[in-house]
């Protein structure tokens, strides 16, 4: 279950990153760089 959960916060933290470009990008990179710090504790760690 933490691989799937680490795996969706991955895909969506790549997906933001054309948010990026698009709204406020402070907000933007805040949850992208959470996404990703969640998504590789899960994925990888045990």
């Amino acid at each position: 279950m933490k691989k799937l959960i680490g795996l969706a916060a991955f895909c969506i933290a790549a997906g933001m990153l054309f948010m990026l470009f698009l709204v406020n990008r402070f907000v933007g990179l805040v949850l992208i760089v959470l996404l990703l710090l969640i998504g590789y504790n899960f994925f990888c760690c045990d």
